[in-house]
């Protein structure tokens, strides 16, 4: 495994508010989905997995040398399921899966972790950009591939499609530009098979969450 940045934690930096250090408003739990399906495009681009529609495969189970792809990949070794499944499964049961990746960030020296006490009791963590120079890059790139008629090599792909699947798009572009924005990534999600799979199973997880809230919510009494 190189030095280089993963899908995952270059999903993290386009959500991260630079100067709040926090997430920027996104629908319920759709970090969590985007970001174990960033997990899995990591490994069909190491070679790990293959996938269609239906079923997720492991095609090498050589260790990649990184611990939450390593970690991932012995999972999917030991049962056969479709990307929907290992979605929810990683999302759900990567213990701080978050934190996690947001640490690796502050060792690399692209964040940094500030504590706060709120009423002097409770603990809240902020993580400020220290080094943008690899979010500048990547939203210049992603700007100007969606903006123009330019073919996106297959990481461009990929972390367009994950843009896509946790509802980053009004973050990163104007209004005036949205139409034209939403339009293209469609079109280009669409050029990725694995990357198909996990953006649809991501949105399909994303709906029953919102409908399951929209239900709670509907039969909750109301507070007088």
């Amino acid at each position: 495994m190189t030095g280089d940045i993963t899908f995952a934690e270059e999903l993290l930096l386009l959500a991260l508010d630079d100067e709040k250090g926090s997430f920027v408003e996104m629908p319920s739990m759709s970090l969590e989905y985007a970001l174990a399906g960033a997990i899995l495009m990591d490994l069909a681009f190491h070679n790990r997995i293959d996938t269609d529609l239906e079923m997720l495969d492991v095609v090498d189970n050589t260790p990649t040398g990184d611990k939450i792809l390593d970690t991932v990949l012995s999972k999917l070794v030991s049962h056969q399921k479709n990307a929907k499944c290992w979605v929810q499964e990683i999302a759900c049961n990567y213990q701080n899966l978050k934190e996690v990746l947001l640490q690796r960030l502050v060792d690399r020296g692209i964040l940094k972790l500030e504590q706060h006490k709120i009423l002097w009791v409770f603990s809240t963590r902020r993580y400020p950009v220290i080094d943008n120079t690899r979010e500048t890059e990547v939203r210049t790139r992603i700007h100007h591939i969606i903006l123009t008629d330019e073919i996106p090599d297959p990481r461009d792909v990929v972390i367009i499609s994950l843009i896509q699947a946790c509802d980053l798009v009004d973050e990163l572009f104007q209004s005036d530009e949205r139409k034209q924005a939403y339009k293209r990534i469609v079109q280009l999600s669409k050029m990725d098979l694995i990357g198909q799979a996990v953006n649809k199973a991501v949105n399909d997880l994303n709906e029953i969450v919102a409908s399951t809230v929209s239900s709670v919510t509907a039969v909750s009494p109301m507070r007088v």
